[in-house]
């Protein structure tokens, strides 16, 4: 039995949903605040590149575009370090043939509309800004950016579903209610869009299957590889300085602070980056935000999803693909529903989905700021490498006993809050072996039964 579903958001995770739902044979009609960027051109200068991961993968192989997907990325197989020297170092993020995929969000997003427009007849309308939700009558109110004069009917639905991103207009409406919780937390960081052209011969300036980071402690820079040669960059920054770092936003305004500081710092990315000054003043400085909130559902009219529930900063590479993964299991409830019975219960579904995803949500939240930190302060630090030896031979000689962290959250689909709660331990086991004398050179004869055991006293 269908119902009638208002989808607020045609971003990533609104567009796969609507195949998913349009699949189980849902009426969806999606609405979106911006133009369609199909026509008009995607807009640039905001985008921190995607990194698409296995729980990414599983849900588009499930709504059947992985192959599509696959022909506009890219594996990147590990980190690329870029000391302030110049000097490169590998980091290999798995086993061997393990990797992430960069892949434009633009063009990620085009495929996801197209499916769900031309292959599952979900309907779209751009330009439409939600500016009003009923949640106890199912009516949502939009205003039409191209015409604001226009008056907008309040359009009732059996189900309104809130995809629309961290500043949800959904999940605004739903704040009103009583017993609604709800947090944000910015990060003092904020980051720029850059740019590396490709070479005249369409080849890229940098190896094409690392993700290229240039840590410096307090701040970094990354660059993903793009299929036309380029490479998406971001570089993260303080807005404000403070009395243990100088450097901030606030402080490059002209020209020559803005090359000084890059010539301090980044002076190997000057040379293959001749926009840097342009890109530099015309693409914003966005701000970095963690939200949390519950419940994520109203009775069995109105839900959130992506986004809109649980944003995160992206320095696991996890935002989409913790996104992609909300919908996997949306689908999965459904189509256990539908197995038993001709119509969906969405009140259930929606407690449902929201108990299996909470608690992993706020995991990944917590992961993604604790990555951060490892990211621009500790992947370039000797004795962390050695740590990264270590774990590495653990997961050989151990593969089904000691999993990394890093590999738990990327390379499985082990729930996130598993993988917080086991690579807790296994940092409070490292932290001693790294205490051992002389460790550098006796790493190799640890007993590692020994260490592989006190992991599992307490998992």
């Amino acid at each position: 039995m269908s119902s009638k579903i208002t989808l607020v958001g045609a971003g990533l995770v609104g567009s796969l949903l609507s195949i998913f739902l349009a699949k189980k044979g849902q009426q969806v009609e999606v609405f979106e605040r911006r133009p369609d960027f199909r026509k008009i051109g995607a807009v640039g200068g905001r985008s921190i590149n995607l990194a698409l991961s296995d729980r990414g993968w599983r849900a588009l192989k499930e709504a059947g575009i992985e192959q599509e997907i696959k022909e506009i990325a890219l594996p990147m197989r590990g980190r690329m370090m870029h000391n302030p020297e110049g000097k490169l170092t590998f980091q290999p993020y798995g086993k061997e043939n393990q990797a992430i995929y960069s892949v434009s969000r633009a063009a990620l997003n085009e495929i996801l509309m197209n499916t769900a427009e031309k292959k599952h007849n979900v309907k779209f309308n751009f330009n439409q800004s939600c500016q009003n939700v009923d949640i106890r009558e199912t009516k949502a109110t939009f205003e039409n950016q191209e015409n604001k004069n226009k008056i907008q009917k309040p359009l009732k639905s059996e189900i309104i579903i809130g995809a629309d991103g961290a500043f949800s207009a959904v999940r605004g409406h739903m704040q009103k209610t009583p017993l609604f919780n709800y947090t944000q937390y910015y990060l003092p960081h904020g980051y720029k869009e850059l740019h590396i052209p490709a070479n005249e011969d369409g080849t890229h300036k940098l190896a094409v299957d690392a993700l290229h980071i240039w840590p410096r402690h307090s701040f970094m820079l990354i660059a993903l590889p793009n299929t036309d040669g380029s490479f998406t960059c971001t570089l993260f920054l303080p807005f404000e300085s403070d009395k243990g770092n100088k450097e901030a936003f606030e402080r490059l305004n002209t020209d020559k602070e803005i090359m000084s500081f890059f010539e301090t710092h980044f002076a190997d990315v000057i040379p293959i980056m001749p926009t840097l000054l342009d890109d530099f003043k015309q693409n914003p400085t966005s701000s970095l935000v963690t939200i949390r909130c519950s419940p994520w559902a109203y009775e069995g009219n109105v839900c959130l999803i992506g986004d809109a529930s649980h944003a995160i900063v992206p320095f696991y590479g996890q935002g989409m693909n913790s996104g992609f993964e909300d919908c996997f299991y949306f689908n999965e409830i459904m189509k256990k529903q539908l197995e038993k019975n001709d119509s969906i219960n969405w009140k259930q579904l929606f407690v449902d989905f929201q108990d299996q995803r909470i608690t992993n949500t706020n995991a990944i939240a917590d992961l993604a700021i604790q990555n951060f930190i490892e990211m621009r302060d500790r992947v370039a630090d000797p004795e962390f490498l050695l740590r990264k030896k270590i774990e590495a031979k653990l997961y050989e000689k151990f593969p089904n006993r000691w999993i990394p962290q890093y590999t738990m959250v990327t390379f499985s689909h082990l729930p996130y809050s598993y993988a917080l709660k086991v690579g807790k331990k296994q940092d409070e086991i490292m932290k001693k072996i790294m205490k051992k004398e002389n460790l550098e050179a006796t790493w190799e004869s640890l007993d590692w039964e020994e260490i592989v055991e006190q992991l599992h006293q307490n998992v």
